[in-house]
């Protein structure tokens, strides 16, 4: 697997509409080949339940292409989300980019 990452920072509140550019935009990065994607979350404010089914959809649809991926820089209302849904055991998180870096990445190499 490719240790060179694809960072995506998804702004806002994640929805159905920026959920599915999202999920648009990872599968394009799928069919060029990436296999890594960390997804930094840092400047979404909320994730309702279609924006959650992006995440996870596009979770599935790197997985079914034989990549991994994680997020990082989750704030509370995220954070809360994730422990409720039980996303929190599903997803590698990670505080931020340098911990991702730090921790995963390295030790792909």
């Amino acid at each position: 697997m490719s240790t060179n990452p694809k960072i995506l920072q998804p702004s806002g509140i994640l929805n159905a509409i920026s959920g599915n550019q999202l999920r648009r935009e990872i599968n394009d990065h799928i069919a060029a080949g990436d296999k890594l994607f960390l997804i930094d979350l840092e400047a979404v404010e909320f994730i309702d339940s279609s924006g959650l089914g992006a995440l996870v959809s596009s979770m599935q649809n790197i997985k079914a292409s034989g990549g991994e991926m994680c997020v990082c820089s989750i704030g509370e209302q995220v954070k809360m989300l994730f422990e409720l849904t039980k996303m929190n055991k599903i997803f590698k998180i990670f505080a931020n980019q340098q911990e991702f870096h730090d921790s995963f990445v390295a030790t792909e190499k």
